[in-house]
């Protein structure tokens, strides 16, 4: 299952989304669970720019911890921004789900565990456990 990935948000300095896209691929593709498992997406050039634009990350997932090594490597990412930003991880079914510093930020370290345990297992499932949509 592949499962793409977008950033909403800036880093606080004038940076833009592409360039948070650009820091969680380089942050994924130094998680173990993931190496070569994430491929960049891009959209048309913008106008009056040079080349395409970075607008997200697609995330090939399989068995074997994957989806929570994907959980943990997103929120470890957010928790280390310094300013808010929202990463969207969608199914393809269409099923998507949303972290945000917001959110995560003020989380204790049980909080965090069960939080990325819940989270992998609604992505890998595309469900929540009471069988509600994501």
């Amino acid at each position: 299952m592949d499962v793409r990935v977008d950033v909403r948000g800036t880093d606080g300095a004038g940076g833009t989304a592409a360039d948070e896209t650009r820091s969680l691929l380089a942050w994924l593709t130094e998680a173990d669970e993931l190496r070569g498992r994430v491929s960049p997406q891009e959209g048309p050039p913008v106008p009056g720019t040079l080349g395409p634009v970075l607008d997200g990350l697609v995330v090939a997932l399989g068995s074997g911890g994957t989806v929570t090594g994907l959980t943990t490597a997103l929120v470890a990412w957010i928790r280390s921004r310094h300013s808010n930003v929202t990463v969207k991880a969608t199914r393809p079914d269409g099923a998507s789900l949303e972290i945000s510093t917001k959110l995560v930020g003020p989380m204790t370290a049980q909080e965090l565990r069960t939080f990325v345990t819940d989270t992998s297992w609604i992505l890998e499932n595309g469900r929540e456990a009471d069988g509600g949509a994501l």
